[in-house]
């Protein structure tokens, strides 16, 4: 999988994403704040996602699972809120992140891109386990590591198929 840098476009217009984000958000009522918005920075989310990374790295190394499936998820979950920032979109609510998702995927699967949505939907799926064996801590270490995987291969897809171009490089940020 490659990543995307600054000098690589989004196959997408700027335009079509952020109205992507708009729908979701609508989707789930999710309402900007003005004041709390203020400091919602794409970068902020972008360094979240990445020590998210780290952190289930970390926990998978030390065999806690739940944390490792956790962090996953928080990988995902701040690179949804990272592109949706970097979009003039702002998460408030868990719903929202889904929403998002499920908006960007089609608007890859309506512009031709099947596999792209596809992966998406999946990898997604994947991440929503990960999330859930926080709560549940019953799947099996090789799981968790296959989980960790395909979340990492999320983020770096939808960083490559959503990130404005001329924006900074969200994996080096």
């Amino acid at each position: 999988m490659t990543t995307p840098n600054s000098n690589s476009p989004t196959p997408y217009a700027a335009a079509d994403i952020a109205a992507a984000v708009a729908r979701a958000l609508r989707k789930a009522d999710d309402r900007p704040r003005p004041g709390p918005d203020a400091t919602r920075t794409s970068r902020k989310y972008v360094a979240m996602s990445q020590n998210f990374r780290n952190g289930a790295w970390r926990h998978l190394d030390e065999d806690d699972l739940s944390q490792a499936s956790n962090k996953s998820w928080g990988l995902v979950a701040e690179t949804v809120k990272a592109i949706s920032a970097q979009h003039d979109g702002f998460i408030h609510k868990h719903q929202s992140i889904i929403e998002v998702v499920w908006e960007l995927a089609a608007l890859a699967r309506n512009a031709g891109d099947t596999a792209a949505a596809r992966q998406i939907i999946r990898y997604f799926r994947t991440a929503r386990d990960q999330h859930s064996n926080f709560y549940e801590d019953d799947i099996p270490d090789v799981v968790v590591l296959e989980g960790l995987i395909e979340c990492e291969e999320l983020s770096e897809l939808l960083y490559a198929l959503f990130w404005p171009a001329g924006a900074p490089d969200p994996v080096t940020a």
